[in-house]
């Protein structure tokens, strides 16, 4: 288990990183406030999921949730979380994006085997990773993240569309290679525990069959010195450090759940990000993250 210093991770864990393209597990919130925050999450569901809202409200807990969502946005900003970043980061750290993906009890759902690079329009950057919070028990039978080490060293690897009714990616992308069994690393969190991994990464994870919700927060940070190819505009928060580099348009943070300045925001900035992120797709697609 990897132990914080302050405001960084040790040496030996920041080369573990670059060396698997992988780390897990970090305590940083504890399991009390992953449980405070499950509780949160769950009781914006029950509150939220029939008060008219402009999109169903599992399309604002997969994307960008935390331009609308006060809880999300706690969650990415929290000092804990984004001082393990720090140390493989640096200090100028942008939050890209919150997810919430739940896997519940007795689910089907999968996550096939796929690099996250490979949609996101950055090319092969060192300079956007993901950390993935587990709110409740994140093992092998409730359909933790599987990694493939050391594949981060790879180049993208062509991906194709699935459009699997069961998959939870949105173009239910999988990358062109089979992976072994015997090469998967299991990923287990427990709450209150993050794992951090690159971009290029091959990672996916199976369906849940025990009698619990599995819930994760999906948290994207990007480093601000990161120019994204092509020209196009791109959004993040300003989390840490120096991030008014110009390269993107920074996002404040929401002003209350589902606020009507937010909403419009939100919308903006899936239009654009949906121009890179869906490029290509081989069949009718929206845009989960």
């Amino acid at each position: 288990m990897t132990q914080l210093t302050p405001s960084t991770l040790p040496p030996q864990a920041v080369a573990a990183y670059w060396k698997d393209g992988y780390l897990f597990p970090i305590d940083t919130v504890g399991a009390d406030q992953a449980g405070q925050w499950r509780n949160k999450l769950e009781a914006a569901e029950a509150h939220w999921l029939d008060r008219g809202l402009p999109r169903p409200l599992m399309t604002y807990k997969r994307v960008n949730a935390h331009l609308v969502m006060p809880l999300a946005h706690q969650i990415g900003t929290h000092r804990a979380i984004l001082d393990a970043v720090e140390g493989v980061m640096g200090p100028d750290i942008m939050l890209y994006s919150v997810e919430f993906m739940t896997k519940e009890a007795h689910s089907r759902n999968i996550v096939t085997m796929h690099q996250d690079l490979a949609y996101w329009g950055y090319g092969e950057s060192d300079g956007i990773l993901t950390a993935w919070l587990a709110l409740s028990p994140a093992t092998k039978d409730s359909g933790c993240m599987d990694f493939v080490k050391g594949s981060h060293k790879n180049q993208i690897i062509p991906h194709t569309d699935t459009f699997d009714e069961q998959n939870l990616l949105s173009r239910g992308q999988e990358i062109q290679v089979d992976v072994a069994e015997k090469d998967k690393v299991c990923g287990a969190l427990a709450p209150g525990q993050i794992s951090l991994h690159h971009g290029l990464m091959i990672h996916g994870s199976g369906p849940n069959v025990t009698d619990d919700r599995r819930i994760g927060a999906v948290i994207r940070y990007l480093s601000p010195h990161v120019v994204k190819p092509g020209g196009h505009r791109d959004f993040g928060h300003a989390a840490r450090g120096h991030c008014d580099t110009g390269n993107y348009t920074l996002t404040p943070a929401p002003s209350g759940w589902f606020a009507a300045s937010d909403l419009q925001r939100y919308e903006e900035i899936r239009a654009e990000q949906a121009k890179v992120m869906m490029a290509g797709a081989q069949a009718q697609a929206d845009m989960y993250t």
